[in-house]
Parts: C-alpha cells; structure tokens; sequence
C-alpha cells in the first residue's frame, strides 16, 4: 500500500530529534519542486519542517552561492578545489546556524543538496579525489549525515534541456555534457555504496508522478504511516 501523509494524532510535544532528509540528483530534476511539496505535505501532517537548500540557506551561504553560480561567460573559471571549499564554507555555516539546531529542536529538515552534491560534482565531475572530499565533508558537517536522501534522477542530457535559459547557471553553461554525466553517473554511485541512506526516483516521469514515488519513499523509510502503522512521522522518531 502506498504511504500517505496523515495529521499526527494525540501529542503537541515535538520530539527529540527531527529527521534530516536531503533530496539530489542531476541538473534538471525538479528538486526545488519536490522539496516544496514535500515541505507541505510533513507541514500538513503536524511535523515540524524547515526547508532549505545549498549552496545557502544563510545570509552568509546565500553570498557563496551568488559567487559560485553566477556565470562570467569563463572569464574568471572557478578552480574545483576552490570551488568544494566554497560549498563547504557554506554548508558549515548552515549545518552550524540551521540545520543541526532545527533537528536538535525536533524539527525535521529538509535540503535541495547536501554534501553529496560535492562529491558528485567536484569529484565525480572534476575529477578531485573523493578521500580529500569527504575529509572537508567532516571538517564542515562533523559528521551530521542525511536519514534520507533522494536522488532525483535522469539523462543529463534530458535534465539540462528541462532547464530555463533564465535558470541557467554557471554549472549548466559552463560545463559540457559529458561532465553532468559523470555527475549523474556519481550519484548513482554513491546510491549503489549507500541503499539504506539513499533512494533513487526515476525523475524523467512527469512531476504528479514522482512526487508520487518521494511520497511513497518518505512514508516507507521514515515511518510515515503506511498499511498499519500509527498515524504520523513525530511518533517513530526516536528519543
């Protein structure tokens, strides 16, 4: 049976610990999109949520993402290990400022991007090694990993077409598509290496249809309500 999303019954103490959930995946897949539906649909529930992205999230992260995303038609190309200590500059500041005093307040949290976004793209994409990689992951987050991620995934070439001229950012023109294959095919990877963190949706679907799938994927690993289950996300957190 598919899960839904149902109000919490019977309790206005929030619990101890929000979830953390991360949604990835190539250019193109419709993450802003389904984290502001699944946003409402944990709102709608009675769960506590906060939603935000990287890079940014902060006054502080918001700057670093003008710098890292702005496209200056390749008059000033970004080095990649620049590039992964600038996306680690902000993700400290919004795990720090954010995120972990959300998930510590009870508050479940949910994030367009996360560091794996970096190993995707710097590393995967760029080429850095992906042991250097998550030795900045550490030094920024000290470890706070997603309870879920989902990966929003489809052809890169597919994805890049879905993308606006005005949504366009430095990564969409500035980097062939061979590059965002590497990307996608990095986060397939890290899927592959982590099937309880991670969950794949086919994203190339129309948006009713995978909103669907992160729905179903929600209730099922974060104990959303589902064929006899109690009502609501709050009571399966633990304490």
């Amino acid at each position: 049976m598919r899960a839904t999303l149902r109000p919490v019954s019977g309790s206005s103490t929030p619990a101890r610990r929000g979830r953390f959930i991360t949604i990835e995946g190539p250019d193109g897949g419709g993450k802003s999109t389904q984290a502001r539906r699944l946003e409402q649909a944990l709102r709608d529930a009675g769960v506590p949520v906060l939603r935000t992205r990287e890079p940014g999230g902060t006054p502080f992260g918001e700057r670093i993402r003008e710098l890292l995303l702005a496209d200056d038609h390749g008059r000033d190309p970004i080095d990649a290990l620049a590039e992964a200590l600038l996306f680690n500059a902000a993700r400290r500041q919004l795990v720090e400022t954010v995120i972990r005093p959300a998930i510590e307040e009870g508050t479940t949290v949910v994030c367009t991007r996360f560091a794996d976004s970096t190993l995707a793209y710097q590393g995967f994409g760029a080429g850095l090694p992906l042991a250097r990689l998550r030795a900045l992951q550490e030094a920024a987050t000290e470890g706070l990993t997603p309870d879920l991620t989902i990966v929003l995934d489809l052809p890169a070439d597919v994805g890049l077409d879905r993308k606006p001229a005005a949504d366009r950012t430095r990564f969409e023109l500035g980097f062939d598509l061979e590059f965002h294959r590497r990307v996608r095919d990095g986060f397939l990877e890290l899927a592959a290496a982590e099937p309880v963190r991670f969950a794949v949706v086919d994203a190339a679907r129309p948006p009713d249809q995978v909103w669907d799938a992160v729905r179903t994927v929600v209730g099922e690993r974060l104990g959303l309500e589902g064929s006899g289950e109690p009502d609501g996300l709050a009571a399966h957190i633990p304490g």
